[in-house]
């Protein structure tokens, strides 16, 4: 057997050196000086060698532990270098490389891709290399706990997400049992965004008046009046296309790869929706989007247009923003007491926290919803009229 003090004097010559430890295990010095330790064995009537690292980066004592777990490996009757295939095959790694490919092919936008590729960088350095089904949650942790220092608390809670959809990933391919991150929610805990949105009816009676009076683009009022009719994310409404729409059928299907859940949401339209709805059909029905940017008919109207359409009518940021309008539609629509709080989160396209009002909700309400998107558009039709100034019949 070799002593350390072998390893450390072994000298290179003008061919490869191999120097044995006994039972297969070897230390290979090339003429350049490397020192490499390879184990030799047979599998299936053949001759092979597989490597267990550099010295001094692997120690004399490491490699022989190595080769005492590929030696194992045999006596169970399989090929360690066929094992060591595929475990390099199902590291972290390479199972958000899987997932990342499995979001593309299931439509998400490279967009969404791209996020959770950069979110699962943070994870790479650490987790990278490791077996997916050895991962513990301290490992995990530690990761997220670097990222928090940096200052960006909300970016390490997105990552715990992110890093344990690889991991529920790995469960359904059959590569891991548990996802370690299921162990760390809410640890980063954060204060609610709340968005700026008029709940007072008089007053979003006022802000209705002043969009439907709004004298700028009229693919933007357009926009406005939609976003406060049937509530939808900007987003969604943003990068809407016409094929989305069912008019005859007062229907706008939104598909699974721009919805927040990355389900399709079907959502009914009103009669004064498809008012809107027609009258925009003849200024941008010839192309693929409702509200095509000025400067390409290819790119959708700006994340900033709606806000910025409610500044010029005089509202700051601190009294009302384009996702606010689904804030006004939430609380008025619940304060009438009129409809199920549920077909409300069905219509604003929200998931249920508790997962078996989850599983049941999923797909109900759609009549009440049809009957509550209806009562909402008459409501503001209503509240706009509520500030106009009406005539008198003088008396005789």
């Amino acid at each position: 057997m070799l002593s350390v003090k072998q390893v450390e004097a072994a000298k290179p010559g003008a061919k490869l050196v191999k120097l044995s430890d006994g039972g297969g295990l070897q230390l290979w010095i090339t003429p350049k000086g490397g020192r490499l330790w390879r184990l030799a064995y047979r599998h299936g009537g053949k001759q092979k060698v597989i490597a267990l690292g550099t010295f001094p980066t692997v120690s004399l004592a490491e490699a022989r532990q190595a080769a005492a777990q590929h030696k194992q490996t045999l006596a169970d009757g399989r090929d360690p270098a066929v094992v060591r295939k595929v475990q390099k095959a199902t590291t972290f790694n390479a199972l958000a490389d899987e997932y990342l490919a499995h979001l593309a092919k299931e439509g998400c936008t490279p967009a969404t891709v791209e996020k959770n590729r950069w979110l699962l960088s943070f994870a790479r350095a650490a987790l990278g290399p490791r077996p997916i089904a050895k991962i513990s949650a301290a490992e995990v942790l530690a990761v997220l706990e670097a990222v928090d220092t940096g200052g960006r608390r909300e970016s390490a809670r997105r990552a715990r997400s992110t890093i344990g959809a690889v991991f529920r990933y790995a469960i359904l391919k059959g590569w891991a049992e548990d996802d370690p991150t299921q162990a760390l929610r809410g640890i980063f805990k954060h204060a609610p965004q709340h968005r700026a949105a008029i709940t007072d009816p008089a007053a979003f009676g006022g802000l209705l008046r002043a969009i439907r009076g709004f004298d700028g683009q009229p693919t933007t009022r357009a926009a406005l009046e939609l976003a406060v009719l049937l509530a939808p994310r900007p987003g969604e409404l943003r990068h809407a296309e016409w094929r989305e729409f069912d008019l005859e059928g007062a229907v706008w299907q939104i598909p699974a790869g721009r919805m927040k859940m990355r389900r399709p949401h079907d959502t009914p339209l009103s009669r004064q929706a498809v008012a809107v709805l027609r009258d925009l059909h003849k200024l941008t029905g010839s192309g693929r989007l409702l509200f095509p940017s000025t400067r390409s008919a290819e790119r959708p109207i700006s994340e900033n247009t709606m806000g910025a359409a409610l500044r010029r009518m005089g509202y700051g940021k601190e009294e009302v923003c384009a996702h606010g309008l689904r804030a006004s539609f939430s609380t008025l629509a619940n304060e009438s007491g009129k409809w199920h709080p549920d077909a409300i989160e069905q219509q604003l396209a929200h998931a249920h926290r508790n997962v078996v009002r989850r599983i049941y909700a999923r797909g109900t309400y759609w009549d009440e919803r049809t009957r509550l998107i209806q009562w909402w558009a008459d409501e503001c039709d209503r509240l706009r009229q509520g500030g106009e100034v009406v005539a008198l019949r003088a008396s005789a």
